[in-house]
């Protein structure tokens, strides 16, 4: 008897030096197979820098749907992981819709603020309702704030599937936050003009957003003409450049001005079309039009640095529609049609920049091949299987949405390169060749540098209602949200993040779900194991227990 109390002792004695220890040395230990709970480095280091409070408010908060639920859970285990890397970061859970009164206004001052809803249908009992949840978080630090959405929904996703995709972007989307906070100096980047691009209006949405990342200048390609040094001068104070659907011919001199540019080091985004025709040229009593090659003297300019833009369009089955009227006056209607030369881009979500995004909309699209040099390349947006190249010149029209195509001659083509991303040392495109300037410190070999070219030059594209730019990515004809958006900020920010930050979204967490059919199925089945399981243990230990009692004092 006095072993058994000395063991009893010594057990205590132990959980009691235990507890003074954890007290003191605190650790968590992730035994999960994804590494879930988990942090990387970039996401650590983001959180660390804040010396005074940040405040987290998640509006996940109330009666929520049962998958918003597991969304809540993880994005509160996530914030705890941070809380311990920082205690300055701390986290509310918000019910914005708990004033019934108010219910109205509340939802149309969140939509103000840039918070779009998820409309959910619940079924429970029978009975079918529709839920509007806000699933958005609000960081804030020293009264600046920043969003971060909670909810990565995909084209043809389940329930399941998109849990699992917002939980593997939550990391990411709240690291970022913290770095966005956290910005002591911007990098810069140069929007290119001069060369018939678009007009800012048409890239005002892309560019509002990156401006929380970098400080934003345009150069005009232009003055290369009358003061070369100076153009490049100016170009070398910018971290990027972004050259967005230019129409007009390069000179050799703007091409060695951009040359020199990235040489030295500098980033640049090139949105081509090699091709000319827009949807607007068929709105017309013929209901076609002419696509032609375009001419932008960049063929030579791309060889150099490894690729090759065709002068094609892609025709893919793929593809977005677009809505055309069929009646007249008050009889008129709109209606959404297919569009081959509107291809929708699923990623193949094999590098950090194309992962966990929505579908990318594409309009009058090329193809570029990839040329052996010592550059690496990735080729980031790829056509459908059941997609051809047609080469030019073309007569397109919309007749071609009556007819219906002929899958046999989409089989020997397919998987076409649409984006392409370039790495490594770059060489000079006028490496042994005469120069058509003379510019001081000319390099011919620079560092480690980063080239995005992508043969659209409408994904950056946004469109307008009433003369204000919409959100880039929707299309306010169908009502419809692409992927446009977090591709191109996906693409910057991979250019110009030093830390790595972006490499989060190439983490992949796994969330196992309950079936919600089984459920159904199994229900009544579940039910009475739970409830008459343990009454039947209670019972089974009674009996043994008045069992050995008997045993004991009988013998």
């Amino acid at each position: 008897m006095k072993n058994q109390w000395a063991k009893i002792g010594v057990f205590l004695l132990v959980l009691v030096l235990i507890n003074l220890a954890g007290s003191h040395f605190y650790q968590r230990f992730d035994l999960t197979e994804d590494n879930r709970f988990t942090l990387s480095e970039t996401a650590v280091e983001a959180a660390k820098k804040f010396e005074s409070p940040v405040l987290v408010d998640v509006l996940l908060d109330g009666n929520i749907p049962s998958e918003f639920n597991k969304l809540k859970t993880e994005t509160v285990l996530l914030l705890e992981q941070f809380k311990a890397k920082n205690e300055n970061i701390d986290y509310n859970l918000v019910y914005p819709l708990e004033d019934a009164e108010l219910r109205e206004q509340t939802i149309a001052d969140l939509q103000q603020l840039g918070l779009k809803p998820a409309s959910v249908t619940v079924e429970e009992g029978g009975k079918v309702s529709q839920e509007l949840v806000f699933p958005w978080a609000m960081v804030t630090h020293n009264n600046k704030t920043v969003k971060v959405s909670l909810l990565k929904n995909k084209l043809g996703s389940t329930a399941e599937e998109r849990i699992n995709n917002s939980v593997q972007h939550l990391e990411y989307g709240f690291a970022d936050a913290f770095a966005k906070l956290g910005i002591q100096e911007k990098k810069k980047v140069a929007v290119i003009r001069g060369k018939g691009g678009l007009n800012d209006l048409y890239l005002a949405d892309y560019l509002s957003t990156i401006r929380e990342y970098y400080n934003i200048g345009a150069i005009t390609l232009d003055s290369v003409a009358t003061s070369p040094q100076e153009t490049l001068n100016q170009l070398k104070g910018f971290d990027l450049a972004l050259i967005a659907k230019p129409t007009e011919t390069f000179s050799d001199e703007e091409k060695y001005a951009m040359d020199q540019f990235i040489v030295n080091g500098g980033k640049s985004i090139w949105l081509i079309d090699k091709v000319a025709i827009e949807l607007d040229s068929l709105l017309n009593e013929n209901g076609s039009a002419i696509a032609t090659q375009r001419d932008l003297g960049l063929n030579d300019f791309f060889f150099r640095y490894g690729v090759r833009i065709n002068p094609v369009l892609v025709n893919d089955l793929y593809n977005t529609p677009i809505v055309l009227a069929s009646g007249e006056g008050n009889d008129s209607q709109y209606n959404p049609l297919p569009w081959v030369y509107h291809p929708m881009v699923f990623s193949k979500e094999d590098h950090p920049i194309n992962k966990n995004i929505e579908a990318v909309q594409l309009k009058f699209a090329n193809t570029i091949d990839t040329l052996a040099n010592e550059s690496k390349k990735t080729i980031l947006l790829s056509s459908s299987p059941l997609s051809k190249p047609e080469g030019v010149p073309k007569p397109i029209s919309l007749n071609i949405i009556n007819k219906e195509p002929n899958q046999e001659a989409y089989s020997q083509s397919g998987n076409l390169s649409l984006a392409v991303l370039i790495e490594g040392e770059f060489a000079s495109a006028f490496k042994n060749r005469v120069k058509p300037l003379d510019l001081k410190n000319a390099s011919e070999l620079g560092p480690e540098n980063k080239m995005l070219v992508i043969a659209d030059g409408d994904i950056i594209k946004n469109q307008l209602r009433n003369g204000r730019p919409l959100e880039l990515g929707y299309d306010k004809w169908t009502n419809s949200f692409y992927g446009n958006k977090e591709f191109l900020m996906n693409s910057i920010n991979y250019m110009l993040d030093d830390s790595g930050l972006i490499n989060i979204r190439g983490k992949v967490v796994s969330i196992p779900l309950l079936d919600v059919q089984k459920i159904a199925s199994q229900k009544t089945k579940w039910q009475l194991i739970n409830v008459g399981l343990p009454v039947l243990l209670t019972l089974l230990f009674g009996l043994l227990f008045a069992y050995l009692r008997k045993r004991k004092f009988t013998a």
